[in-house]
């Protein structure tokens, strides 16, 4: 099993590499810049690569690099707009040095602009910051349909994925905690759902999974994240997510609202749990 969880950048990338390891993850997501603003720290070229050589020295699963919040390809404003093209393009240049890991980003909200709108400009974006010879893939994440939100189903993703002309750089991001708030069951009904993103979406565009509890009911188009077990989806439904044979070789990642050694903690049991402890 792969599982981490989300660290932060400020002390550096191979620092991240080593705090990963040192609560016993393979696997962990950060973010690329200022998650409420925009303001991308100076690249330090040579600890990016000594991450690199870090993780494949210690056999690590891909890692996750998460765009900011305030990042919304599909927003009304030109000026917003610009500013995600302007973040993903310079985000993407970045990751070239940390090959083969992933690019994860909330597709957006509408903002009343409608949902066929809000697809289409997500498109647009993504058609101009792809580039044929890049290393990453760009993973759209499941949403759970809080406001306008586009991703809140699977058909809005499939959409997406269309309209992109270089698709097979795209992949998909399930967060456990949006999906059931947007409506899929997968505490009573996983194999259905999995179903359901196959025949839709394609089982070979999911990448990685963000495993979270969830403080509200299913359905409830809310996104609250809850710690392991303490929520609606509940720990034994959260087990079987990371066991089932379709999912257990994806990475985890923890967003759970705990600091890093919470987060230790919910790795040891969920290592213990399914039986894979290192």
């Amino acid at each position: 099993m792969h599982i981490g969880s989300h660290l932060s950048v400020s002390a550096g990338f191979l620092h991240m590499g080593k705090e990963a390891l040192s609560i016993n993850a393979d696997t962990f997501q950060f973010f690329t810049r200022n998650p409420r603003g925009g303001k991308a720290r100076r690249l330090n070229i040579a600890d990016a690569e000594a991450l690199r050589d870090f993780l494949a020295e210690h056999h690590f699963a891909p890692i996750i690099a998460h765009a900011p919040y305030t990042l919304n390809p599909c927003a009304a404003k030109p000026e917003i707009q610009a500013f995600a093209l302007q973040t993903m393009r310079d985000d993407l240049a970045r990751m070239e040095y940390l090959p083969g890991n992933y690019y994860n980003f909330h597709p957006g909200s509408h903002v009343g602009q409608g949902v066929q709108i809000g697809i289409r400009k997500i498109t647009e974006v993504l058609n101009q910051v792809l580039w044929q010879e890049q290393r990453t893939t760009v993973l759209l994440e499941t949403m759970a349909g809080k406001g306008t939100e586009v991703g809140r189903n699977f058909e809005e993703l499939r959409a997406i994925l269309d309209g992109v002309e270089l698709s097979e750089k795209i992949g998909v991001c399930l967060d456990t905690c949006h999906v059931f708030d947007a409506g899929y069951d997968i505490v009573h009904g996983l194999d259905a759902v999995l179903e359901q993103f196959d025949r839709i979406i394609g089982l070979q565009r999911l990448r990685a999974v963000h495993l979270n509890d969830s403080k509200n009911p299913v359905g409830s188009h809310k996104d609250r994240h809850e710690v392991i077990g303490g929520g609606y989806i509940g720990i034994q439904a959260l087990l079987r997510i990371i066991k089932h044979p379709v999912l257990c070789q994806l990475p985890f990642v923890l967003e759970t609202p705990l600091d890093t050694a919470g987060h230790a903690r919910e790795i040891a049991l969920l290592r213990e749990e399914a039986g894979s402890a290192q």
